[in-house]
């Protein structure tokens, strides 16, 4: 039902030429709950290089990407980068059940009524975002597929750079 239910935002947004909403240079601010903390809003994150990634659950191509994930935040967090992990799941317990067995050490953060995915329009799952220290997206991924760690790993090491 879940992945019923993505298929048919997905088949929404072509339906009526959505475009996405978030794109190179442009960021919209949310403020979304953590798993384990208070409220994080996103652009209190400025002069950090920060990478938002939308997931779910029930996203098999998520639950493949997320251990990768964590293992860029773990190398490069003393560099100066956020790992922002926006589960899209209507049961946040769910979420931190997975976030926790698998240890990730990043932020999680819920957007269970969808509102900031629908605002952002990623339009697949998982969708990444790569954000400079100045608060522009930089690069935006949809998907996962084997070897993308190291795109995301080159680029993020470019921003830390800059």
């Amino acid at each position: 039902m879940r992945t019923t239910t993505m298929r048919l935002l997905l088949a929404w947004a072509v339906a009526c030429g959505a475009q996405a909403a978030v794109q190179p240079g442009a960021t919209p601010d949310f403020t979304l709950r953590q798993l384990d903390g208070p409220n994080l809003r996103l652009q209190e994150q400025r002069g950090r290089v920060v990478m938002v990634n939308f997931w779910a659950t029930w996203c098999g191509p998520c639950r493949q990407e997320l251990p990768h994930l964590d293992r860029l935040y773990r190398q490069y967090r003393p560099a100066g980068f956020v790992l922002l992990g926006v589960s899209i799941d209507d049961e946040p317990a769910k979420a931190a059940a997975l976030a926790r067995s698998l240890g990730l050490g990043f932020p999680v953060l819920f957007d269970a009524d969808k509102g900031i995915a629908r605002q952002w329009d990623l339009g697949a799952m998982p969708s990444t975002v790569l954000i400079d220290r100045n608060g522009r997206v930089r690069h935006i991924h949809r998907g996962w597929r084997d070897g993308l760690e190291t795109v995301y790993e080159a680029q993020t090491r470019a921003l830390l750079k800059e």
